[in-house]
């Protein structure tokens, strides 16, 4: 698998001399200052690939390998406004990466809220820090924070007593990180929202039923898929983080059968998957090799990190902790197994991406980590910690 890192442009507080150091090959990047909806420019674009490939004007040798992503906007999500518009300028920025040479596209179908995490550094006893979801932590930011019409009849009574009573202890200060954390926006989310804002876009999908939802991403394939056939472009979509539905709002890329159901239904090498172990290792159904020996062969990006179910939970939603890379609830060595093995399958095929390009999603914050500033989830040490230890996998089965 070919090594990359997600960098967040220039102001990313790791560099890409730093990421060189790291080992990586590539680089997995995104134009978050163009406003979603609009179209992505092959000036915009050239920027970003010579910020990667030049910076200060020396050769890095790393190349921008992965868009991660071209953001889906709740126009289309909810169907709602100018859903044409948005669907050109989209089919507008898939051309400018080609033209460009880029052609592996990430996105997600996340209505509202992108990815959520209640804690952006929970202690962990080795004295270095992780992301956290608590479900009683979303409870209370869903009921009594953001005070969402019929919130409290989506969780179980043991549940809503302890947010009330953690709502009770939390008192203004911990309230506001709490919604911070939740509605300001982790990084690569769509969009920066206040807590009015939440509430406006709740409003666009009132009624919404899974299926429904998931004939708006069929419809939104069925439209930009063809384009990126032509251009040679693999879009593959990220998994719903975490897998289960929040806020009352349906997911429709939870599990494997979602994304079969999803691949099916537009069915082309050019409609592919996102591999995340860490989104989808939340479920315990989740088996990361069923998962490749049905939809390897429309896998075009993979995500390596793990995750560890803890309590409290309700049903099959669970609060977790990110873990180690080779530690939580999922088996990553028999994941990078059988990715390798697919990865053989598509050289005997003579498939030109036969390398499947990977990432180390998210890492503790560790040493010097502590405290130098980064973006939430994505430390330099502990990340170059997880590619050190993925690395080793990979070279044991070479």
């Amino acid at each position: 698998m070919k090594q990359t890192w997600r960098w967040f442009g220039p102001s990313d507080a790791i560099s890409i001399g730093e990421i060189k150091q790291t080992g990586a090959t590539g680089i997995v990047s995104a134009l978050h200052h163009v406003p979603t909806g609009e179209a992505w420019s092959v000036d915009h674009i050239k920027e970003r690939q010579q910020q990667i490939e030049q910076p200060e004007g020396v050769p890095s040798g790393l190349s921008w390998d992965v868009v991660e992503s071209v953001p889906v906007s709740e126009v289309i999500k909810s169907q709602t406004g100018p859903v044409r518009q948005h669907i050109e300028a989209y089919k507008t920025s898939l051309r400018n990466l080609a033209e460009c040479g880029i052609q592996t596209v990430c996105y997600n179908f996340m209505p509202v809220l992108d990815w959520t995490r209640t804690d952006l550094s929970y202690p962990l006893p080795h004295g270095g820090n992780a992301m956290r979801f608590d479900l009683v932590d979303f409870a209370v930011f869903d009921c009594f924070i953001l005070c969402r019409k019929g919130a409290e009849e989506d969780y179980s009574a043991e549940i809503i007593e302890a947010a009330q009573a953690r709502f009770a202890d939390l008192g203004d200060g911990g309230r506001r990180n709490l919604s911070n954390n939740i509605v300001a926006g982790l990084p690569g989310a769509n969009d920066n929202w206040s807590l009015e804002d939440v509430k406006r876009h709740l409003g666009t999908y009132v009624g919404m039923t899974t299926e429904m939802l998931r004939s708006n991403l069929v419809d939104f394939l069925s439209e930009v898929v063809p384009t990126a056939e032509d251009l040679g472009i693999r879009l593959c979509c990220h998994p719903d983080d975490p897998p289960f539905p929040l806020l009352g709002l349906p997911r429709v890329m939870s599990s494997q059968s979602d994304y079969a159901a999803v691949l099916d239904a537009v069915d082309s090498p050019a409609n592919g998957a996102t591999l995340c172990t860490g989104s989808l290792g939340v479920d315990t159904e989740f088996d990361p090799v069923s998962f490749i020996a049905q939809l390897g062969h429309r896998i075009h990006f993979v995500h390596l990190r793990n995750t560890v179910r803890e309590g409290p939970s309700d049903s099959n939603r669970h609060s977790f902790s990110e873990s180690e890379h080779l530690a939580g609830d999922t088996d990553m060595v028999a994941t990078i197994r059988t990715l390798l093995a697919e990865e053989q399958r598509r050289r005997n095929q003579g498939r030109s991406d036969s390398e499947i390009p990977m990432r180390p999603d998210h890492g503790h914050a560790l040493l010097s980590d502590l405290t130098r500033p980064s973006q939430p989830g994505y430390p330099l040490i502990g990340r170059m910690r997880g590619l050190a230890e993925l690395r080793g996998v990979m070279h044991g089965f070479a």
